[in-house]
């Protein structure tokens, strides 16, 4: 027994040493990625700003917007996972229903998120650096031959590492990861992912500095006789994520009309509708982090409302166009615009100090993000540490959980998982594979707890093998009874996982 815990602390601490050289690595592409998204769009919103003294130069633009996006989009014909968020695939590799080459993948999706994104469409860099990160975890899982187990830890160790680096947030990312995209709170999973995204964290901060990504300054507390404010935009904001998330899921057919456009040259709309934008208003194109550190000097309701609109409409518009680029920024400034409009709205009405507009800035890009990806920790973890600030975690959660329960009540499903979902995957039944594991937590309301093993329907040719409970690891018979809060430890066929872990949901949530 004491040679086995000797064995499990062993390869617990490899795994450990991995997921930092993730992190490191990470650190290291995607800070690079990050850096040279914010020096492209620079160089971009410059000759714009020449274009008004030259307007012969405006066409020279022009014609670079869409070679840009016609690079980006070549790239994604050569590798179609490599388009868009990249969330999507990283859910759905965790979840046993895709398997990708990585190196295809990781220098496709740089090279093309850079055009894309620095060009200044309303695309973030948050969702092609999960993708990133993921990618390069394979890599070194690959180079370590590490089991399919740790392989999975380390992709999504890479997954957090990534979203660290683009944000500097490693408490959000790890979060992240755990809570919207891998479902699993197991401490291997968790413990390696927030190694690996401090370490990722430290890279980027030696280049880009310890100052947080939306260092906002607000020192006033939300008065708790004005909550009602925080009930009412927390609402307002479910509702716009329901729209929000009909919008991405649904335009995606008009692209789909066009006859005279192949699919990977759908990029081109967007880069003719941003000619114009960028060359009247460059201060509201890429992601959006600038736009919301300005939103202080704003404080005309109907213009704070234009400039929402046009996030909105575009940002669909440009994703829905398959190139390389995400949504999580965008998102988080879509939320910022709608707690200024909001704010200055009952500042007009005389229901709101000034001062406190900022607050709600603040409180709606987690309470928009909370309702649009359905991870309110995640939101609530992720702004606190990307404003730079642990004061105000009351108000943030409040918003936060109103925003989701509003959107529940509309009908929102989480975005990523219907991104997902909507994906064609294939999915192998034919028992043919190398033994695999899949590890599940039982949660508190399922109906597996308090079952013994004997009485659950398990899906045919699976073994549970272990059960992690607390500190013990239980080797069970029949007559084992679950309890919540247990780490369920499955043997399988590899190429059943994906069936498998629909079925264990369902077994879970079945009454």
């Amino acid at each position: 027994m004491e040679s086995e815990d000797r064995q499990t602390r062993k390869s617990n601490l490899r795994l450990l040493f991995e997921a930092l050289v993730v992190g490191l690595v990470a650190g290291i592409v995607v800070g690079s990625f990050r850096w040279l998204i914010g020096q492209i769009l620079a160089i971009w919103q410059k000759g714009y700003q020449a274009a008004h003294a030259n307007p012969a130069l405006l066409w020279l633009l022009a014609a670079g917007a869409l070679a840009s996006v016609i690079v980006a989009g070549f790239l994604v014909k050569q590798q179609p996972r490599a388009g868009g968020s990249g969330i999507p695939e990283v859910e759905l590799q965790l979840q046993g229903k895709l398997q990708l080459a990585w190196l295809p993948i990781l220098w496709r999706k740089f090279i093309g998120g850079v055009l894309s994104i620095g060009s200044g469409l309303f695309l973030g860099r948050e969702g092609p650096s999960i993708q990133l990160g993921s990618t390069i975890g394979q890599g070194v899982a690959q180079g370590f031959k590490a089991s399919k187990t740790d392989s999975r830890v380390l992709l999504a160790t890479g997954a957090a590492s990534g979203l660290s680096a683009a944000f500097g947030a490693p408490l959000g990312g790890t979060m992240f990861i755990v809570e919207e995209v891998f479902h699993n709170f197991s401490p291997r999973v968790w413990l390696n992912a927030l190694a690996g995204a401090i370490m990722a964290n430290f890279v980027v901060s030696n280049v880009f500095g310890q100052t947080p990504v939306l260092a906002i300054d607000y020192k006033h507390s939300f008065p708790i006789l004005q909550y009602w404010h925080l009930l009412l935009l927390g609402a307002f904001l479910g509702l716009i994520g329901r729209l929000y998330q009909w919008g991405l899921l649904n335009f995606s057919h008009v692209y789909q009309k066009i006859p005279v456009l192949p699919r990977w040259l759908h990029g081109i709309i967007p880069a003719l509708i941003l000619v114009p934008i960028m060359y009247y208003f460059p201060g509201y194109v890429g992601g959006g982090n600038n736009l919301i550190l300005s939103l202080n000097q704003m404080h005309i309701t109907g213009i704070l409302a234009l400039i929402f609109l046009l996030r909105i409409s575009f940002s669909i518009i440009s994703y829905d166009s398959g190139l390389p680029g995400g949504i999580f920024l965008p998102i988080l400034t879509m939320g910022a615009l709608l707690g200024a409009v909001y704010g200055q709205f009952m500042v007009g009405l005389g229901l709101l100090d000034q001062k406190l507009v900022v607050n709600l800035v603040i409180f709606s890009m987690a309470g928009l993000f909370a309702a649009i990806v359905r991870s309110p920790f995640t939101a609530i973890m992720l702004i606190a540490e990307m404003v730079g600030s642990l004061l105000h975690l009351m108000p943030l959660a409040v918003v936060s959980v109103m925003a989701y329960i509003t959107n529940e009540l509309a009908g929102g499903e989480p975005i990523y998982e219907s991104l997902a979902g909507r994906m064609q995957t294939k999915e192998d039944n034919d028992y043919v594979g190398e033994a695999d594991q899949l590890t599940f937590s039982v949660f508190e309301g399922s109906q597996m707890a308090g079952k013994k093993i004997k009485e659950i329907a398990w899906p045919d040719r699976t073994l549970v093998k272990v059960i992690h409970r607390g500190q013990k690891d239980i080797i069970p018979d029949g007559n084992t009874q679950l309890v919540v809060g247990d780490l369920v430890v499955l043997e399988l066929d590899e190429n059943q996982r994906g069936v498998i872990y629909d079925e264990v949901a369902r077994l879970q949530n079945e009454k």
